[in-house]
């Protein structure tokens, strides 16, 4: 059960927009067994402390263009006229700056870890690949029915040389932002990754750095937590196991998404 804390209610809906290889829900077994959600907690809670929720599901590896589309799309069609706050990521900025879509009238974007400079570990993963290998690795991907156009577009030459100067934010809307970063443990699945961006860029989240995530109005660094702490991912067990020796949690998704919401109310949206 999600309790009620006391925070202040955004006046407008509030968008919540899965970044890359995400999804809305996930059924491995149909009908058989209950879905997968990828906010996890997060999306109910919200509604229960008083914020009108809407999730949306865009294509998970598609190019930014595809999604922000598809993002569109799903916002023009939930809405239902209303005006909206999206918390989301490069999508949301391609959609409200390039599109610009008539009927989707959105007061803020709230970006969390996103790679708006791109990132130094997926420039050491093309580079590691190589030119030879690639086109053989994405026709492997097609045929599983996996589309590629978000991976390319996560390096820091595309972002900073492409995406950002073609990309400016819209009028009248307000940007917020927030980023991550950790220092992971030795079984940490982001060792690797945080190291090579660490040496590029800084502190980071394991995938994406602090300095990466600024956008808009920066509202501060979230310390000690990965990328997949952000969407209440971490596995349940390690938290169970880190509390029975003494420990406490530093850090609650959804108590986070809340303030986000507080926040976005005392902002007047």
């Amino acid at each position: 059960m999600h309790s009620l804390i006391e925070i202040e209610t955004p006046k407008n809906p509030v968008v919540l927009a899965h970044g890359l290889l995400g999804f809305d829900e996930l059924r491995l077994a149909g009908r058989v067994l209950p879905g997968i959600h990828y906010w996890r907690g997060i999306a109910e809670a919200m509604s229960k402390n008083g914020i009108e929720v809407i999730t949306t599901q865009v294509p998970a590896s598609s190019s930014i263009e595809e999604r922000a589309a598809k993002l569109s799309l799903d916002i023009e069609s939930k809405a239902e006229g209303k005006s909206v706050n999206i918390i989301a990521g490069l999508d949301s900025r391609y959609m409200l700056s390039r599109l610009k879509p008539p009927n989707v009238d959105v007061k803020s974007l709230t970006t969390i870890a996103s790679p708006h400079r791109g990132s130094a570990f997926a420039d050491y993963v093309f580079e590691q690949i190589g030119p030879t290998y690639l086109p053989r690795i994405y026709e492997a991907l097609g045929r599983l029915r996996i589309q590629t156009g978000a991976f390319r577009q996560l390096t820091r030459r595309y972002m900073n040389d492409d995406f950002n100067p073609n990309t400016p934010d819209r009028e009248g809307v307000r940007y917020f932002s927030y980023g991550a970063s950790v220092e992971p443990a030795v079984y940490s699945a982001f060792r690797q990754s945080h190291r090579i961006v660490s040496g590029e860029e800084g502190a980071n989240d394991g995938l994406v750095s602090v300095t990466s995530s600024k956008w808009g109005d920066y509202k501060g660094t979230l310390v000690n937590v990965s990328h997949l702490d952000l969407i209440n991912w971490t596995n349940r067990l390690r938290w169970i196991a880190w509390e029975m020796t003494g420990n406490k949690r530093n850090f609650n998704a959804i108590a986070f998404y809340l303030d986000i919401g507080d926040m976005l109310a005392k902002e007047g949206l």
